[in-house]
C-alpha cells in the first residue's frame, strides 16, 4: 500500500487538492502495479514561516510573495 505524504502552504483549495490526488494515485498505480484503491495520500498544510528554501523563510521570501499571496486568496 503506497503512502503518499504532501506537505503543502496553506491556501489550496479542495478542488486543487482532489486533482492533484487522481493524478498522483493515476501515477503510482501505472508506476507501481498499486491496486487505485491502495494508495493512501495524506495532506499536511505547513506554515510558511515554517519552511526554508535557499536560507530564507518562506513567508519572508519576496520572490515568492505572488504565490503566497494567491494561496491567502485561495485559503478559507
Amino acid at each position: 500500500m503506497p503512502n503518499i505524504r504532501v506537505e503543502l502552504l496553506p491556501g489550496r483549495t479542495v478542488d486543487q487538492r482532489r486533482r492533484f490526488a487522481e493524478e498522483v494515485t493515476r501515477a503510482a498505480v501505472e508506476a507501481l502495479g498499486a491496486r487505485r484503491q491502495d494508495v493512501r495520500i495524506m495532506f499536511e498544510e505547513v506554515a510558511a514561516d515554517h519552511v526554508a528554501n535557499g536560507g530564507v523563510l518562506a513567508s519572508e521570501d519576496e520572490t515568492r510573495a505572488g504565490v503566497l499571496s494567491k494561496l491567502a486568496g485561495n485559503a478559507g
